[in-house]
């Protein structure tokens, strides 16, 4: 049983240091910026920035290959935060922000194409074919990808009510 015992604890010795060395001849170098740029973007990997995802966003800005503005649903404040993260200036008196949106789907239009569910990225669209569709107003994230994609442009974008569960005390002014 010692036998065992020793063998068992001398293999896993050995497999712990040879997983212990690949991971330290085999790591992946990750630039610090790109991972401040990455956590400062929304995440929702939308692509209307024309990246797949966030993180590729994130390369480009780290590397200097896109403009601080390239995050429709960020908005201005994370343009605002990328540009102060890069150290650069950036002129957003022609943004304009429209505040939080949603998607919904008006149901006499729906004809059950389901164009709108391959579009989405999170799954936020629920229906089957030429049945009605109906678009979740907590998964949705305002991406609008599904809007072009509508053959009877069924789909509007609708600014989120301000109820108790969604308002949010305005941030002051810095003083100066």
């Amino acid at each position: 049983m010692l036998i065992a015992i020793g063998s068992l604890t001398v293999i896993g010795l050995a497999l712990g240091g040879i997983l212990g060395t690949a991971a330290r001849l085999l790591a992946v170098k990750v630039d610090p910026l790109e991972s401040d740029l990455q956590a400062l973007l929304p995440g929702s990997q939308c692509g209307q920035c024309g990246y797949v995802g966030c993180a590729q966003a994130a390369k480009a800005l780290a590397q200097g290959d896109a403009a601080v503005t390239l995050c429709p649903p960020g908005g201005k404040a994370v343009a605002e935060a990328l540009a102060r993260r890069l150290g650069v200036t950036v002129d957003l008196s022609t943004h304009v922000d429209r505040g939080p949106e949603y998607a919904a789907i008006d149901e006499a239009l729906c004809i059950g194409c389901t164009r709108c569910i391959k579009e989405c990225s999170v799954d936020g669209i629920v229906g089957a074919t030429k049945q009605m569709h109906t678009i979740l107003f907590e998964a949705c994230h305002a991406c609008g990808k599904c809007i072009p994609v509508c053959p009877t442009d069924a789909i509007k974008m609708h600014p989120v009510q301000v109820t108790l569960g969604t308002w949010h005390w305005p941030k002051p002014v810095a003083a100066h």
